[in-house]
Formats: C-alpha cells, structure tokens, sequence
C-alpha cells in the first residue's frame, strides 16, 4: 500500500521550495531555498530528491544480500541507479553553466 502524504511548496515567484512527505514510518523535510554557489553558499536545511533515492537504493541492495534476492529488485536497483545518474548529468550540466545551487533555469 502507497499512501504518503505529500505537501509541496511554492515560492512566490512559481518555483519548488520546500516541503514535506510523510508515510507510514518516514517523514521528509525537503530542501527549502536554494544553497548559493561559492562563499555565499548556505548549508541544505532538507532532503533533496537525490538522498531519498539513494535512501531507497541502499534498502534494496540490502535485500539483494539475503535471502529475499529477486529479479524485480534487481531491475529496482539498475532503475534508480539510472535515475542518480540523470540526476548527475543535470547538476553537472547545471555546474557548467554555473547556475548550480540557483534558482537559475
């Protein structure tokens, strides 16, 4: 059964800042704010969509060492290794153009 609770926020100007999601046995407090680039750069103050995938990656490797082994959660890992990886591709991409840790599009 899938039944978190998912509460999004908007800034004023239309872009994601913040929120939260809660289920059974977890609550996420999502990044509110962008960090800054450089010196001016601020410490996260939430979970960014990264942590919470790597989150889930690490339980079901977990799973793969035991008995509880399956070629669907096997197919789950490739899958979320491949979203860490696009989600690399675009903070790189977004480094680039030095527009990481911005508001920037």
């Amino acid at each position: 059964m899938r039944n978190a609770i998912t509460e999004n926020h908007t800034s004023d100007d239309g872009r994601p800042d913040g929120g939260t999601t809660f289920g059974p046995g977890f609550a996420i407090g999502w990044q509110r704010g962008a960090l800054g680039r450089g010196d001016d750069r601020l410490a996260q103050n939430g979970a960014f969509v990264e942590d919470v995938i790597q989150a889930a990656l690490g339980r079901i490797k977990h799973y793969q060492d035991s008995p509880f082994e399956c070629d669907e959660s096997a197919h789950a890992v490739k899958y979320l290794e491949m979203a860490l990886q696009c989600l690399d591709i675009r903070t790189q991409k977004r480094e680039a153009r030095e527009v990481e840790g911005t508001h920037a599009v």
